[in-house]
């Protein structure tokens, strides 16, 4: 072929590369891991408020504990209803159903470990999504890649979803220090004082099931998923309530802000196996941490150590609250109340609480 002729071609061909579509990267599939147990009374809201979201997910894997009064029937029809109202956004729901109840954390490990898209978002069988929820999380991991888990703020209701004039922050008496800091990264240090994550608000990377399984039962999964997140990645929160947290009187987890009084009871209350029991969770925690290996950061897992020994402190205190005043001023001018519990609050309880 003639130069005059092939420089035509050439045109052509440069023409229908530049023509060729951008690639774009597929977004990201979301599957709901949804967790029941007679749960009837509230599931169709939830599951419709799922179903309808603006951004919709792939699938809900519906993991029932034993239920009796036809929650899974009642989740049946509400996708049915959902996919009549959208037919052109099919929702897969997947049911597993527990003969023998599994509890709460046991559930969900099941109901996470047969979700199979990229990010999953955890729910409970009595809130409501607001419609955008989804919407708003998704981008979120997208634009970040080393984002494991995000958590947000909730909107409390009663039993017929009546606002109560308050929001799960609120109740929880979550701080701006404390949303400073995991904005800044460090949410692993907030995370050793406290749990601030609430699975019914949270959304995780599929990923993070290789370090954060199997879940401990003396763990609750929402805590320990956000824990092992941020000991092996990023760990974020938005302030905005993108649910409806329902509260009443069947809930097995809820939300609610302590009073004065309230708070001088627990402080006076029995010691009971409380501090036993954290200290059973640190070691836990160290444990799963050492296996990871290089993983986890050296001076994370000597967080840890610290966390444990303060609980063993306090597991073995004495009974007489004289005797425990001078180990517990020298406990306190080490820094480790402020850094692993409620600063000066864990002091009194340690002063004044019973056996």
């Amino acid at each position: 072929m003639a130069a005059a002729a092939r420089a035509p071609v050439r045109a052509a061909q440069r023409f229908c590369q530049s023509e060729q579509p951008m690639s774009v990267s597929r977004p990201l599939e979301v599957s709901v891991a949804l967790c029941t147990h007679n749960g009837a009374r509230f599931l169709r809201e939830q599951v419709r408020s799922i179903c309808l979201q603006s951004l919709p997910p792939a699938e809900i894997v519906l993991s029932d504990d034993a239920s009796r009064d036809g929650s899974v029937e009642v989740a049946r029809a509400a996708v049915e209803e959902c996919a009549g109202e959208r037919p052109g956004q099919p929702l897969r729901l997947r049911v597993l159903e527990n003969v023998t109840p599994l509890r709460v954390t046991k559930n969900f490990e099941q109901a996470i470990g047969a979700c199979t898209g990229e990010l999953i978002a955890l729910s409970d069988q009595d809130d409501v999504w607001e419609p955008e929820r989804l919407a708003r999380m998704m981008p979120e991991f997208e634009r970040d890649p080393g984002l494991l888990l995000l958590h947000t703020d909730a909107r409390l209701v009663d039993a017929e979803r009546r606002d109560l004039g308050q929001t799960l922050f609120h109740a929880l008496e979550v701080t701006p220090f404390e949303i400073e800091r995991i904005h800044a990264g460090r949410a692993f240090d907030v995370f050793l004082r406290r749990n601030l994550v609430t699975g019914a608000t949270t959304v995780f990377r599929r990923s993070l099931l290789a370090h954060a399984l199997p879940l401990p039962v003396e763990w609750v999964h929402d805590e320990w998923l956000g824990i092992v997140a941020a000991a092996t990645g990023r760990v974020n929160v938005l302030e905005e309530a993108l649910i409806e947290y329902r509260q009443h009187d069947a809930n097995q987890i809820g939300a609610r802000r302590d009073s004065f009084a309230g708070k001088v009871r627990k402080a006076l209350a029995s010691r009971g196996r409380t501090h036993i029991e954290r200290a059973i969770k640190a070691e836990i925690l160290l444990a799963r941490l050492l296996e990871l290996g290089d993983r986890v950061a050296s001076d994370t897992i000597e967080k840890v150590r610290s966390k444990l020994e303060h609980q063993r402190f306090r597991a073995a205190l004495p009974a007489s609250r004289f005797a425990r005043c001078l180990p517990v001023i020298r406990e306190a001018m080490t820094g480790r109340y402020d850094k692993f519990g409620r600063g000066v609050r864990g002091v009194v309880r340690d002063l004044f609480e019973s056996v």
